[in-house]
C-alpha cells in the first residue's frame, strides 16, 4: 500500500449536521472524516485529484458517509474497524471488471454506514444540493457547463 505523507489530511466534520464537499473542491488525496449523528458527502471524482491511492480515515458514530466515486474505483476497506450494525454498502464493488483508482478506507465505525455511489447515483446525489444550484447559476452567467454533478465533464 502506498502511504501518502507529504500533505496533511483534509478534515471533513459532520456533527449533528449535513456536510457536503462536491465538485472540484480539493486537490489532495488524504481525508479525515469525523461524523457524530450526521451525514457527510465527499466527492472523489474530480480529475484534479492527483493519481494514486486516495486515503480516507473515518470516525463515524451513528452517522453516514457517502463517497461519490468513479465507476472503476475500487474500495479497500480491509483495515476499517466496524462495531455494532456498521455497514459498507457498495452495489458495484465486486462487479468492477477493470480496476481503476483505489480508495483505502480506514478508521472506526460505530453504528455507522458508508454508502458508495457511482455513475448516475453519484450524479443524482450531487444534483440534490444547494451547491449544484449555485453552480448552475454560475454556469448560466458564464455561458459554461456545471461541474458539481459531473466533475469530469469537459466543455
Amino acid at each position: 500500500m502506498e502511504t501518502i505523507t507529504t500533505h496533511p489530511a483534509i478534515r471533513v466534520a459532520a456533527n449533528n449536521a449535513v456536510t457536503k464537499r462536491l465538485g472540484h473542491w480539493t486537490t489532495e488525496r488524504r481525508f479525515e472524516v469525523r461524523a457524530h449523528r450526521g451525514v457527510a458527502v465527499v466527492d472523489l471524482r474530480s480529475p484534479r485529484i492527483p493519481a494514486g491511492d486516495i486515503e480516507v480515515e473515518v470516525d463515524l458514530q451513528h452517522a453516514v458517509l457517502k463517497l461519490l466515486v468513479a465507476d472503476d474505483a475500487v474500495i479497500d476497506d480491509w483495515d476499517l474497524r466496524r462495531t455494532d450494525r456498521s455497514k459498507v454498502k457498495d452495489g458495484a464493488g465486486t462487479a468492477v471488471t477493470v480496476p481503476g483508482r483505489r480508495i483505502v478506507v480506514t478508521g472506526t465505525m460505530r453504528h455507522g454506514e458508508i454508502r458508495v455511489h457511482r455513475s448516475g447515483v453519484a450524479i443524482l446525489s450531487a444534483m440534490f444540493s444547494r451547491a449544484y444550484l449555485t453552480d448552475l447559476r454560475r454556469a448560466q452567467r458564464e455561458r459554461g457547463f456545471p461541474t458539481v454533478d459531473d466533475p469530469t465533464r469537459t466543455a
